[in-house]
Formats: structure tokens, C-alpha cells, sequence
């Protein structure tokens, strides 16, 4: 005689299947500060941005990379696409303080360069300068070489001590753009930051100023990156960038 139980069971197994991957797929969206400043501004700003994305063939919510220029001053976002990263826009840097070279220590007002890693914890939606996110200074390069300092942001405002100032209607975009990548599960998102654009000959023709072998250090990053549109996982080893 024939018995039904498993029969029974298919069903409810195929269910607790469903029910289990849909519960690990939440649980895969990080826990995201926010404010009320802060939804207003994505809620007024997303419909804005999804239309942008669309006209370039992206999608709202797409990882984000994010590279800076002092000489120019200029910083630009990236939207992954298909398969690499594409140029979203070009932003002006309202502000940043010092010169060119790296952050050495708190309170030399001077802005950093390097490879910096933001993760979701790092928004501020509450910042005195409108919207911002920490960058992560001082990184693993930045502690071997006994570099202080604290609190370095990408921020609104258009002031700065150490941090690259944007207006508050810029950040707003970038803002929306980073915790809309975070909210589709980017676990964090790289910002490179440059004394210039690291052509050869641009580098070269800087090979008598102080920071010339910190920047020849820097500039394979940029290569990658160039070359390939994707962003390289950048290590540090015996106190210089290694990029693969």
C-alpha cells in the first residue's frame, strides 16, 4: 500500500525553500543610517537620478566608484554597467584644503590622496554639512606610515578642513547614488583620490616634487582602472599599494 507523506512533504519543502531564500536575500541589504533630511532628499532626487541613469543605459542602485582630482578639482562617479564601470558624471570640487601630496597628520589641514574604502556605517545623514560619508582615512597605507588624523569626508557645504567639499546640491546626488548602491547590497565602495590625472607624462613631469615616489606608487591604480574600467582590490605590503 502506497503511503502519502512524501507527497505531503514536496510541497512544504519547496515553500520553506522559497521562504529561506527570500529571507537570506534580505538579509543581504546592510543596515543603512538614515534621517529624515536624508529621505527627503532621496525621495526628491531618485526620480531624477533613475531618468539620467536610464539615458546612459544604467540602473539606479548599480555599485558606484568614485575618483578624485586636486589639480582639477574634479570628482567623478562611476555606475557599474553590464559588465564595467561607466562615467556617470564629473562633479566640481567646491573646496578642499592644502596642497598637493598626502594627509600626514591631524590638524595639518591638508587633504588626503590614496585608495579609501567606504562601507554603509560611514554615511552620515546627519552631518553639519548638509550630507556626507567618511572616506575612511587614515587606511591600512596611511597607519603603517604612522599618518593621524580623523573624520576625513566627502561632504556638502562648500568648506573644508581636509575634506573634499562639494555644493550641497551635488552631494545630495552622490549621497542618493551611494546609499541607493548600498540598499542593493554593494558591500562598499572605493574612492581613489589623486594629486592629478597619473598620465606618464604627467608624472614624469612632476618627478622633482617631494611626494614623485609616492605618486609613482599611486598611479598603477589609475592604469588598472583605465584599462579596464573595473576597480582593482587594492592591498598594501611592506608600506606600498599593490593592485591586482
Amino acid at each position: 500500500m502506497k503511503t502519502k507523506p512524501i507527497l505531503f512533504l514536496i510541497p512544504v519543502l519547496v515553500l520553506s525553500f522559497f521562504i529561506s531564500s527570500g529571507n537570506s536575500q534580505t538579509q543581504t541589504y546592510p543596515n543603512i543610517p538614515t534621517s529624515p533630511r536624508a529621505q527627503e532628499v532621496i525621495k526628491r532626487q531618485k526620480p531624477i537620478l533613475e531618468k539620467k541613469l536610464n539615458e546612459l543605459g544604467l540602473s539606479y542602485g548599480s555599485p558606484i566608484f568614485i575618483r578624485a582630482f586636486k589639480s582639477s578639482k574634479k570628482l567623478e562617479l562611476w555606475i557599474k554597467g553590464d559588465s564595467t564601470f561607466k562615467l556617470f558624471k564629473t562633479y566640481d570640487i567646491c573646496y578642499y584644503s592644502g596642497n598637493m601630496g598626502p594627509k600626514l597628520k591631524q590638524g595639518d589641514l591638508q587633504s588626503p590622496e590614496g585608495f579609501y574604502f567606504v562601507k554603509p556605517k560611514q554615511l552620515n545623514p546627519n552631518s553639519r554639512f548638509h550630507l556626507s560619508f567618511n572616506i575612511g582615512y587614515p587606511n591600512e597605507f596611511d597607519r603603517f606610515h604612522k599618518r593621524t588624523g580623523s573624520a576625513i569626508m566627502i561632504h556638502g557645504s562648500c568648506v573644508s578642513i581636509g575634506c573634499y567639499a562639494m555644493t550641497d546640491s551635488k552631494i545630495e546626488e552622490i549621497y542618493t547614488l551611494a546609499d541607493a548602491a548600498f540598499r542593493n547590497g554593494q558591500p562598499f565602495f572605493q574612492v581613489h583620490i589623486f594629486p592629478f590625472t597619473m598620465t606618464d607624462l604627467n608624472v614624469k613631469n612632476h618627478r622633482f616634487f617631494k611626494w614623485y615616489e609616492f605618486w609613482k606608487n599611486l598611479k598603477p591604480g589609475f592604469d588598472y582602472f583605465e584599462k579596464y574600467h573595473l576597480v582593482p582590490d587594492v592591498l598594501v605590503k611592506n608600506g606600498k599599494y599593490h593592485f591586482q
